[in-house]
């Protein structure tokens, strides 16, 4: 199972990277989205990658096979800053492509 989280987290890691690169101002908004995804998926992955495991401490069970809740809380609360991140991103790109006419992060059209 951590095999294959790692592969995710570095699959969606050079996918975002390489969309930030773009000079599409859509392509840079989405590939900040997939890395944001990539992190979210890291913390959850330190927390310990654990099944069928209570979160909450009960008794007659060992403190030490319970899931942290910590990398839980932090995922969520990144997940809706990211949400609303992105969603600013997304109204000052159609600002800007209202103004300016286009949507490179330069400023500069394609040549035809």
């Amino acid at each position: 199972m951590e095999l294959v989280l790692s592969i995710a987290i570095g699959v969606m890691t050079a996918c975002g990277v390489w969309l930030i690169l773009r000079p599409r101002t859509y392509q840079v908004i989405v590939g900040l989205s997939l890395l944001s995804y990539a992190v979210n998926l890291f913390i959850f992955g330190v927390g310990g990658v654990k099944s069928n495991l209570p979160p909450i401490l009960q008794d007659g069970v060992d403190p030490g096979t319970l899931t942290d809740p910590v990398p839980q809380a932090l995922v969520l609360t990144a997940i809706v800053i990211g949400f609303a991140t992105t969603a600013l991103f997304l109204v000052v790109m159609l600002a800007s492509r209202g103004l300016t006419g286009n949507d490179h992060v330069d400023g500069r059209n394609d040549p035809k």
